[in-house]
């Protein structure tokens, strides 16, 4: 199941803190800005949201991370989840087979990042579509939602991460400006 947080301005992230693991606490202290603290902490909340709905379980995720660093449960590690966070969002997935998210913000498409990320068709794509800067970031979303099922994160060519045949659900919102898409494994 998707959990998002899309009010992060109103969310009071001092006031989770004491619902942290220790190790959260220490990543989210890691972040510079008050912004990234906020939806670090935000994203973690909605993963503790879900494991209590889903699965019943109330105490605080402790997670251990694999090569590329994709998390996983210290106690749980038959549960799968993901998440992500930006500006304005905050995003977790959780399900009992391997599952990624990816959300972002819309924003002004760059050509350099472009060219740099998708593949011919892929740009063909964007630069066909009514809004060129939802596409990229639609296509963006389901490239990160994908490399975070494989825990690969961004460690290869991002123009061959899309093979078609993925089964990626994506959601826009531009009233509210962001893209997130999910992928199940």
């Amino acid at each position: 199941m998707v959990y998002l947080n899309d009010d992060i301005a109103h969310f009071d992230w001092q006031s989770a803190q004491p619902l942290l693991s220790e190790q959260r606490r220490e990543q989210v202290l890691r972040f510079k800005h008050e912004q990234g603290r906020k939806t670090c902490v935000a994203a973690y909340m909605l993963l503790c949201e879900g494991l209590r709905k889903e699965y019943g379980i109330a105490e605080p995720p402790v997670f251990t991370y694999g090569e590329h660093g994709k998390p996983t449960l210290v106690s749980h590690p038959d549960i799968h989840f993901s998440l992500s966070h930006c500006r304005e969002v905050a995003a977790c997935v959780i399900d009992r087979r391997p599952v990624g998210i990816d959300v972002e913000t819309i924003r002004p498409l760059k050509e350099r990042l472009m060219q740099y990320t998708m593949n011919d068709s892929e740009v063909e794509r964007i630069r066909q579509a009514e809004r060129p800067d939802v596409e990229f970031i639609r296509l963006w979303t389901m490239k990160e939602a994908v490399l975070k099922l494989t825990g690969e994160g961004i460690s290869r060519n991002l123009k061959t991460v899309l093979t078609g045949s993925e089964p990626i659900h994506t959601t826009v919102n531009i009233e509210k400006n962001y893209v997130y898409s999910v992928v199940y494994g």
